[in-house]
């Protein structure tokens, strides 16, 4: 069947290149060099062995040139590879795109690419580049991350360019998530989208279908709107006659008279207008002076109403305290008193 001739086995790899392949080794010798900034020189300095004997077993050389600050690959008698040239340039660029070994060495396999996307003409202002290209970073770099883990890519971002190393279908959707963040698309829209895509892969008979109806649709919504300028600028309305001539002097000076006038005349009314200027500003600024002296208005007082002091009278309890003071005799004792009085007298005789 023509759909068996198309499909490709699980866990099929390309058979690698050996000399075998290309016994008589290349014709000619290429090379490629690069530029590195000064702050990567330590760094270079430090893992250079290590680049050389990486770029050795494929029988190409690496020269690091710290003056003029550039490193430079070129290929041998005995390079069989035709490639390797191309993946040792790919090496020594993102070396200086600040890559650690480690992970750039792994170009040299033969599943691996690398993808490095310049970002800093993508936006004009300088503030929105930096906020847009710390949204690819997520908090504590925890965005980065998830793309990683979802594309098995490692991504560096680093000044105007993110670097990016994995396989090629990675590559792919690092490369469409970074740009659209720069076009002002939030990166966790194609996070989700790229989870959604890895379980609707591991289910063998939807690999065949169209995943659309399960992907996420997201819609742009325009939150503020664009602010009216104040000063509106009206077209007028077109005519076919030219604009009237504007006045000069002389006939602003003749519709007013003032050029028939002689000099003594036109000096004397021209001292007059500036006193007359002056008279104002002076006016003016008395009437500002005059300002702190006047005082401020008073609030007016409003007048509380008196809390109602009519109770009801009892009358009857009233006139019982008048009875019972009218029998009583003024500094008089009250009865009870009196009473326990006479008992102590009494009681004092007996005892002499």
């Amino acid at each position: 069947d023509e759909s068996e001739l198309l499909t490709v086995p699980d866990g099929w790899k390309e058979p690698a290149f050996t000399r075998e392949d290309n016994p008589k080794g290349l014709l000619e010798e290429s090379s490629f060099a690069t530029l590195f900034p000064k702050y990567r020189e330590a760094y270079l300095r430090e893992c250079w062995p290590l680049v050389q004997k990486a770029l050795g077993e494929h029988f190409v050389n690496a020269t690091l040139d710290l003056i003029e600050g550039s490193m430079t690959v070129t290929t041998t008698k005995k390079t069989f590879d035709p490639y390797a040239i191309i993946r040792a340039r790919d090496l020594i660029k993102l070396l200086a795109r600040s890559v650690p070994f480690e992970q750039a060495v792994r170009i040299l396999q033969d599943d691996i690419a690398c993808d490095i996307i310049k970002i800093g003409s993508l936006v004009r202002k300088r503030d929105t580049f930096i906020k847009r290209r710390g949204r690819l970073l997520g908090p504590k770099g925890s965005t980065l991350k998830a793309l990683e883990l979802l594309t098995n890519c490692y991504i560096m971002v680093q000044g105007n360019t993110v670097s990016a190393l994995g396989p090629f279908s990675g590559l792919k959707e690092v490369r469409k998530v970074v740009l659209d963040t720069m076009k002002n698309i939030h990166p966790i829209y194609n996070i989700k989208t790229l989870m959604i895509k890895r379980e609707l892969s591991k289910d063998p008979e939807l690999r065949s279908q169209s995943w659309e109806r399960f992907l996420p649709k997201f819609k742009r919504k325009n939150l503020k709107k664009r602010k009216e300028p104040k000063k509106k600028n009206t077209k007028k309305e077109y005519t076919p006659f030219p604009p009237p001539q504007p006045e000069s002097q002389i006939d602003k000076e003749l519709a007013s008279g003032e050029y028939f006038l002689k000099e003594r005349q036109k000096k004397r009314k021209q001292v007059q207008e500036i006193k007359a200027k002056q008279a104002d500003a002076v006016k003016r600024r008395q009437e500002e002076r005059n300002k702190a002296f006047i005082p401020p208005k008073e609030k007016t007082v409003v007048k509380t109403k008196k809390a109602s002091t009519e109770k009801k009278i009892d009358i009857e309890a009233i006139k019982e305290k008048v009875k019972n003071a009218k029998k009583k005799k003024l500094g008089a004792l009250p009865e009870e008193e009196v009473k326990l009085k006479m008992s102590a007298d009494e009681k004092k005789k007996k005892k002499k």
